[in-house]
């Protein structure tokens, strides 16, 4: 059977209370149309015609049905057919997390997930064995890697036909599974930290005086977001077994007499914090860490998304080959290796 690819596009992804106190842009729903065009544009490229699309209210699927009635109108054919998803829509969360379950359940090849970090945990929580490739269109983009979205359709396309081999196409990526009094509640990709505000609110995190511990899957200090604390420490990558954990404080007046460090990171787009640091550890794969913090809430992926007091056993859990992603980079460097673009065979290298 010819590989179907779904298509996850938050409308409303990159629109906290970061964008207010921080100098970041938003991307206007035109922009979001106009980037999933481009990754149609290279999925039917590569031989994919049919793709399903969560619906939404945003006006993302009406400047998309434009541009492919514009096309039409050209006597031009560059994209494969769009089937939404026959699903309602609620304008929340609950959407993308069921069209992620829908699209696991109609045997989609991979998902495209355009949004934040918030956005892929959500098609993560809920897509099981199908990969992710991952577009940045929120706040904190610390999960999904910066590029072209073209590009990213492009090795999606040939991961899915097959054109790139499994073991080069795919790649394992880690989580952080947070359990409540013995079950699992969430997940996350990125970071988990522990907060000493109970409410949850505004749920973005980006006041550092009420920070306590991080947990973090990878620690990238080229990214933004609570990540970046734990890789100006000490870089943990994604590819390496297990991550990292940070005890964090409020600095002192006195930083040498607290014994704390302070570090200065940025925890949103054009957002600087002076950040205290007690110490950090590596945080292996399958060892569950119970948190120093007896009360508060808990940010997955730089959002609070949990209260718990004294009364709750909190323990958090890194999950190696958790989940799997379109290896963007490796399915380029082999469609280049192998001129699997050219309709040229790659030459073959006399042995001496």
């Amino acid at each position: 059977m010819a590989p179907v690819i779904g298509i996850i596009a938050n409308p409303v992804s990159a629109r906290d209370i970061r964008r207010v106190v921080a100098n970041a842009a938003n991307l206007q729903i035109t922009d979001r149309a106009n980037i999933v065009l481009r990754v149609l544009a290279a999925l039917r490229a590569c031989g994919v015609a049919d793709v399903l699309m969560m619906p939404e209210h945003g006006g993302i699927g009406r400047h998309v049905a434009r541009g492919l009635s514009r096309a039409a109108a050209h006597g031009e054919a560059p994209y494969p057919a769009i089937h939404p998803l026959p699903m309602p829509v609620t304008g929340t969360v609950a959407d993308t997390h069921r069209a992620a379950d829908e699209m696991r359940r109609a045997g989609v090849a991979a998902i495209v997930v355009l949004g934040g970090d918030g956005t892929h945990r959500a098609v993560v929580a809920h897509c099981g064995a199908v990969p992710v490739a991952g577009i940045s269109t929120g706040t904190n983009n610390a999960f999904p890697e910066h590029r072209e979205p073209t590009i990213t359709g492009l090795a999606t396309g040939l991961a899915v036909t097959g054109q790139v081999p499994a073991d080069i196409a795919f790649a394992a990526n880690k989580r952080i599974d947070v359990s409540l009094n013995g079950r699992v509640e969430e997940i996350a990709l990125v970071d988990v930290a522990l907060v000493t505000e109970r409410y949850v609110g505004a749920r973005a995190l980006w006041k550092p005086d009420s920070f306590r511990e991080l947990f973090v899957t990878f620690a990238d200090p080229e990214v933004i977001g609570m990540s970046a604390i734990a890789g100006l420490l000490e870089p943990v990558t994604r590819e390496e077994s297990g991550g990292l954990m940070v005890r964090l404080g409020t600095p002192a007046s006195n930083t040498a007499a607290s014994g704390m460090t302070v570090l200065r990171a940025p925890i949103a787009p054009g957002l600087m914090a002076s950040v205290g640091v007690a110490d950090w550890r590596r945080m292996p794969a399958g060892v569950p860490f119970v948190p120093e913090a007896k009360a508060g809430s808990i940010a997955l992926d730089g959002e609070r998304e949990i209260a718990f007091s004294a009364q709750d056993r909190v323990s958090l859990t890194l999950r190696d080959d958790a989940f799997r992603t379109v290896n963007v980079g490796g399915c380029m460097q082999h469609a280049a290796q192998y001129r699997l673009l050219t309709g040229a065979p790659a030459p073959v290298t006399a042995e001496l």
